[in-house]
């Protein structure tokens, strides 16, 4: 099981498909939850409860959902080694935003139900199928064309993209690995316009760009 807070986030759980064991609430601030085991709490026991130090208003323990089988009929987001929750947070909201229903991570990419990596997803997590994998295995499994990002990569924006394929993320420090590199069939980039000090972009603000491309030209 896993843990969960903030009135948003456990909320949009028990809307989806996500089973409840338990949730913890200062008040009667939710809706639909009359058929979920609930327990009232004092504002003071939340917050002992709580791994933030401002809790808000409701904390939930909730059940591993099942792993469900990666639907290659459109775009699948891979991402090899991401470690900030924070970065996967992000990405998974924009998959949730861009209609990518499927996210590939690699084994070492940080888990999903990371208490950081949940509150940044906003709920979104509810909507998009993560699976963690053997990327290598995976790609190779694949009949889908593999894009990887670089920093020395064509200009994503000239660049012609089909109507599904696999976006490769790479870790933020080191980029994509060596082993999914010799994988990549075709490598893009975000052409850059500033100074050239700038080494490089966040990673999930990269995703930002280069799904909005691939819906606004491969879709």
């Amino acid at each position: 099981m896993f843990v969960v807070e903030g009135l948003k986030t456990v909320q949009e759980l028990l809307d989806s498909n996500f089973e409840a064991h338990i949730i913890y609430t200062v008040g009667d601030v939710l809706d639909n939850a009359e058929h979920i085991n609930t327990e009232l709490v004092s504002e003071q026991e939340l917050k002992r409860l709580s791994n933030l130090k401002s809790p808000n208003k409701v904390l939930g323990v909730f059940k591993f959902p099942k792993e469900k089988p990666v639907d290659q009929q459109g775009w699948v987001l891979a991402l090899d080694d991401v470690r900030d929750p924070g970065n996967l947070g992000t990405i998974i909201r924009l998959c949730d935003w861009f209609g990518i229903q499927h996210l590939a991570c690699s084994n070492n990419t940080v888990d999903c139900f990371n208490p950081k990596v949940l509150q940044a997803t906003m709920g979104s997590i509810t909507r998009v199928n993560i699976v963690y994998t053997d990327l290598v295995q995976f790609i190779n499994e694949s009949s889908l064309s593999v894009y990887g990002t670089f920093m020395d990569g064509d200009n994503v924006h000239t660049t012609s993209l089909p109507q599904k394929g696999i976006l490769v993320m790479g870790n933020e420090a080191n980029g994509i690995s060596s082993a999914i590199e010799a994988l990549v069939e075709h490598r893009i980039s975000i052409p850059q316009f500033g100074d050239q000090r700038t080494e490089s972009l966040n990673v999930a603000t990269a995703t930002a760009i280069f799904l909005n491309e691939i819906k606004r030209t491969g879709s």
